[in-house]
């Protein structure tokens, strides 16, 4: 993550902290590579000394994939903060504040620096999509500036914030509350930096890049490249482009160990637009879709993510909700299922167990809430959770949701 010029973000220009830990990198190195993820943490704290740690905390998830209690997310903080994690960014799947506030919380008590996260989705300029305008985004910094968080974030997961957009977002965000904006995207469309340089005439505070070999396409933009595009400018990042470059030698080497993992990804799409799918979770789904025989169905699996968002009432995509919408999608392609076979009364779905789940209120609140005839359909009787003050309701109350019983394990 780098940052320019002015200096209202922690003093400094340059580097400003490492994202290094928490997410998905969590769950990676203890199923996938046999690793210690608190042993990870502490090696990078002891060789990286002189730069903030920054991980990704999903709210009630946690760094899982189902809500979890208020104790096990305010341990898990406790113990992330001691052992050298200095900023939390932390976001809901469905950008409701209240399955936010005990982990903003806990970050605060601990001494360490909360960033409360916005998951962009939509259009703030298309009117077919007044579900999420700029009055929407606005009333949600103002809640999470109201919740106590040091740092905005604004996490485009699916990089479709364009740059015309990101402009009239960053200046009212910049206009309506006093905190740093810290800017994330994904560079699936091939027009991220754009983005990112749009925001920063905007007067963006911190963007998130990646290094120049890992960079592009479901990753972040190329971080060489952002900052040989501010040098010399009021804006200029002080970033030594021959470092970034001797940087980003010794990780071309590292990623092509990783070929046999790649996305098959070899370019920017557009079709981004179309299905919104979140940057760290198309590689999963393709393998997901490549598992079932659906290889070179890819597209025909992409516009039932459309459709399948559509049938959950146009949601907020980011994990653990993308997931939902990503076993609802191979689901319909694999059966054959239109949106209209799923609707209809008459005709019986098995609807995937995290569907249910999600449709029963276990990941929270949509904003406005969710599909009355789907949700009845899914639950087959079963009563959802249904919480006064969230997202579409009047008032807010956390209690009523603690109260609930949360299932503990992947969803």
């Amino acid at each position: 993550m780098i940052q320019e010029q002015p200096r209202d973000f922690d003093g400094r220009i340059g580097e400003s902290e490492l994202e290094c830990w928490g997410g998905a990198t969590f769950d990676v190195a203890m199923r996938f590579l046999s690793e210690d993820p608190w042993e990870r943490l502490a090696l990078i704290r002891a060789r990286v000394p002189n730069i903030l740690t920054q991980m990704l905390l999903r709210g009630a998830n946690g760094v899982g994939y189902t809500s979890y209690p208020d104790n096990v997310v305010r341990y898990f903080v406790e113990r992330a903060a001691n052992a050298g994690m200095d900023i939390f960014r932390i976001f809901d799947c469905l950008n409701w504040v209240e399955n936010m506030r005990v982990a903003i919380d806990a970050v605060v008590e601990s001494g360490k620096l909360a960033e409360g996260v916005i998951c962009y989705t939509g259009d703030i300029l298309d009117p077919a999509r007044a579900k999420y305008s700029l009055k929407y985004y606005v009333a949600l910094a103002k809640e999470l500036e109201a919740a106590g968080v040091h740092i905005l974030g604004l996490k485009d997961m699916a990089g479709v914030l364009k740059p015309a957009a990101a402009r009239v977002l960053i200046k009212a965000l910049k206009d309506e509350t006093n905190l740093p904006i810290h800017f994330h995207t994904h560079d699936t469309s091939g027009i991220g930096g754009a983005t990112v340089l749009a925001a920063v005439e905007a007067g963006v505070d911190a963007v998130d890049a990646a290094m120049d070999a890992m960079s592009g396409t479901t990753s972040q933009p190329t971080l060489g490249s952002i900052v040989e595009a501010l040098e010399l400018t009021e804006r200029d990042t002080g970033l030594d482009p021959e470092a970034i470059r001797r940087i980003s030698f010794y990780w071309e080497v590292v990623r092509s160990q990783y070929v046999a993992f790649e996305s098959d990804l070899k370019a920017g799409a557009s079709e981004v637009y179309l299905h919104e799918m979140p940057g760290g979770q198309f590689t999963n789904l393709k393998e997901q879709a490549r598992s079932l025989g659906l290889e070179s169905r890819w597209h025909e699996v992409a516009r039932a993510y459309r459709a399948a968002n559509d049938l959950f009432g146009d949601i907020v995509k980011v994990t653990p909700s993308s997931k939902v919408v990503g076993d609802m999608a191979l689901m319909m392609v694999s059966q054959g299922l239109t949106p209209q076979d799923v609707v209809d009364p008459h005709r019986d779905i098995a609807f995937p167990v995290s569907v249910v789940e999600m449709l029963h209120g276990d990941l929270g609140q949509p904003l406005g809430g969710w599909p009355p005839d789907l949700q009845a359909k899914a639950l087959k009787g079963a009563v959802p959770i249904i919480v006064q003050g969230c997202p579409g309701n009047e008032s807010l109350c956390r209690s009523a949701c603690s109260a609930v019983p949360m299932q503990i394990g992947p969803s």
